[in-house]
């Protein structure tokens, strides 16, 4: 690595309220209009603080591409329906953050009258990080299960072709100090993270990808045409799941979905979540589960998940990406207010 590549990767520390108006100023100049850029701006920040920069600002760069390719339809009012205590919204490919956040107080009402909601988006951009969906409902006291599809980029079977989506999943519940939080993917790591290994001419572990001829490879950039590999049978099942999920909510089925990270075409996936009053269980059930949490983390050594770290009170990114977010936000003014510093 020459000096120059090393200034472009040194982490710079920028506080998140001055990252989130850099991601509004960039979503907005890409096109999109205030409510999609505030809302996308959020989920990109919570992700950076929950540590999971790999549905950051590194994906807002997707989500800034689709908008100024027509991918995203960033001003795109959401059409909202509902039918007994299933509330459905076609994003009408916008991204399915702007339907969840005017749905959710609805939802959550629902949830609460008759125990149970389910939310159903279809014709949607890509959910980034379906953890923000989930720990969002949490936050109102209730159980969230949710499940997303995308393009297909996971092979399922001999032929070695790509037909699942990265298809995350997700659950939430609340919980004394922090939420428990699952968000996972079916694959052994994010197609981002393959998309930048291959940038940096890394290569990849033995069991992660095939090549366009269904070949097991280290070469990211190979696997990049090829198909990421599901980690083990039992996740690919879950992606089974979460596709059934999806395709109930209306979004197209993986294998019909456009890339992306490219091209004009929406991929038009379904979010589908549940929302689950936890006095389902009876009286009590929250301080059961808070008890039960705290037993695991302090009798078992259980690294409960979402419970792992605090969020973050500064995010940390390659001071090229922050160059890169600053120019695609064109605001000067904010660049100057960043205060931003060397990490230690």
């Amino acid at each position: 690595m020459t000096a120059d590549d090393a200034a472009l990767r040194r982490p710079m520390s920028v506080e998140p309220e001055a990252l989130r108006r850099l991601c509004v100023a960039a979503a907005r100049r890409s096109g999109a209009d205030r409510e999609t850029a505030e809302a996308l701006a959020r989920s990109i920040v919570l992700a950076e603080r929950r540590g999971r920069p790999q549905v950051g600002v590194t994906h807002l760069l997707d989500y800034l591409a689709a908008l100024e390719a027509g991918a995203i339809r960033g001003d795109a009012e959401p059409l909202t329906d509902r039918r007994g205590v299933v509330l459905r919204a076609d994003a009408r490919r916008n991204i399915p953050h702007v339907a969840f956040e005017r749905l959710l107080p609805e939802l959550t009402a629902e949830a609460r009258r008759s125990g149970v909601a389910v939310l159903a988006v279809r014709e949607a951009y890509t959910c980034g990080e379906l953890g923000h969906f989930t720990s969002a409902v949490a936050e109102e006291g209730l159980v969230a299960l949710a499940a997303a599809n995308s393009p297909a980029l996971v092979a399922l079977g001999a032929a070695g072709g790509a037909v699942l989506g990265t298809n995350p999943f997700s659950l939430a519940a609340p919980a004394p100090e922090a939420p428990v939080l699952v968000d996972q993917g079916i694959g052994r790591v994010a197609y981002v993270s393959i998309r930048e290994a291959a940038q940096r001419g890394e290569s990849l572990p033995p069991g992660w990808a095939l090549d366009r001829d269904g070949r097991e490879t280290s070469d990211a950039g190979a696997a990049l045409e090829g198909s990421l590999l599901p980690d083990g049978l039992k996740a690919a099942n879950l992606g089974l799941v979460v596709e059934i999920l999806a395709g109930l909510a209306g979004g197209s089925w993986s294998v019909d979905a456009p890339p992306f990270d490219g091209g004009a075409e929406s991929p038009r996936v379904g979010l589908f979540l549940l929302a689950l009053d936890p006095e389902l269980a009876g009286p009590g059930f929250l301080d059961r589960l808070g008890r039960h949490v705290a037993r695991l983390e302090r009798e078992h050594g259980v690294a409960v998940p979402g419970r792992r770290r605090a969020r973050l009170d500064r995010v940390e990114l390659d001071a090229a990406l922050l160059a890169d977010l600053r120019r695609r936000a064109g605001e000067a003014e904010i660049a100057r207010r960043l205060r931003d510093r060397p990490a230690r």
